[in-house]
């Protein structure tokens, strides 16, 4: 049986911005592979989350607003865990760091404006902005699995698989939760063009892990784009739409490609951050958890918060 969403859908929930980009150019931390998790290692590197967490957390409660902490874990997993050296019984106790972090700062934040839920945060197997290699459904479960058992073991209240490029990858993360009985929320990436880096539509994308999983995620979100690259492709009043119920948008306009081959950090306009996620909540009300990524920080999402919440 799967637990029920610990999330309010009638408030507007925060969450963070984009953690990595925000420690490599802002704090100028080096993250091998783009791995927050890394800092769990040790005290200092489990303060500067701490630190970045708190602002955010800080912000939703000024306005009332519900918070969701998002686990610095989108590389943790087994394959990425590997490339920096470490083994499988290593990253199941990251994994299970990150959630105990996570609650520990709930627990300091959390009242009754401002409810708050500890999200185990899960990335793709490959590169974020690339398909790659596909993995079939089940190679997807089975290689997650790890990952997901580790997360809700230490009591996530939800998994969150973001930057989800193709859907069998998508699919088999719902299936991997499905098992700890936890809810699932799904973050799509896209291209300039609004369709997933595999070509396929949002729309079909969407429908095919619904049709997968019967309707398996909780929700699904849109995330590591600009509004201008997807807003587009959400059809107004369309039930596919109706299952978009966050964005976590990037702060620049430029292609998955340029933002990999740029040198400097592309922060954007963080006011306009703000005024784009009031235009997208008017369009679809609906919509209730918003945060950023990458390129964003705490200006946009102070932003957003300033013109939603």
């Amino acid at each position: 049986m799967i637990k029920q969403l610990p999330l309010a859908p009638e408030r507007i929930y925060l969450t963070d911005g984009g953690l990595e980009t925000t420690l490599i150019f802002h704090d100028g931390i080096d993250l091998p592979c783009f791995a927050a998790f890394d800092l769990l290692k040790d005290e200092a590197g489990r303060e500067t989350l701490r630190r970045y967490f708190r602002r955010y957390a800080s912000m939703a409660v000024e306005s009332e607003c519900g918070f969701i902490f998002e686990s610095p874990t989108w590389r943790a997993s087994r394959d990425w865990g590997a490339a920096l050296g470490y083994d499988a019984t290593r990253i199941a106790a990251f994994n299970r760091e990150a959630i105990k972090l996570m609650d520990s700062l709930r627990k300091e934040y959390e009242n009754e404006d401002s409810p708050m839920a500890v999200s185990g945060n899960i990335g793709p197997r490959g590169d974020g902005y690339v398909v790659g290699k596909q993995m079939t459904v089940e190679e997807s479960r089975a290689y997650h699995q790890h990952q997901v058992d580790a997360l809700a073991a230490a009591g996530a209240d939800l998994i969150s698989a973001i930057t989800m490029t193709y859907v069998e990858e998508a699919i088999g993360i719902v299936e991997a939760a499905r098992r700890q009985g936890c809810p699932t929320v799904i973050g799509f990436t896209t291209e300039t063009d609004g369709k997933l880096p595999s070509g396929m539509s949002l729309e079909d994308a969407i429908r095919a892990v619904d049709d997968a999983t019967d309707h398996g995620p909780a929700y699904y979100m849109v995330n590591c784009a600009h509004f201008d690259h997807f807003s587009g492709s959400l059809a107004d009043d369309a039930k596919w739409t109706q299952r978009v119920r966050g964005i976590r948008a990037n702060a620049s306009r430029m292609s998955h490609a340029e933002l990999d081959e740029a040198e400097e950090l592309d922060d954007g306009n963080p006011q306009e951050f703000g005024d784009l996620c009031r235009q997208l909540h008017q369009r679809f009300p609906k919509l209730f958890v918003f945060g950023g990524c990458c390129g964003t920080d705490h200006r946009h999402v102070d932003a957003a918060r300033l013109a939603i919440c």
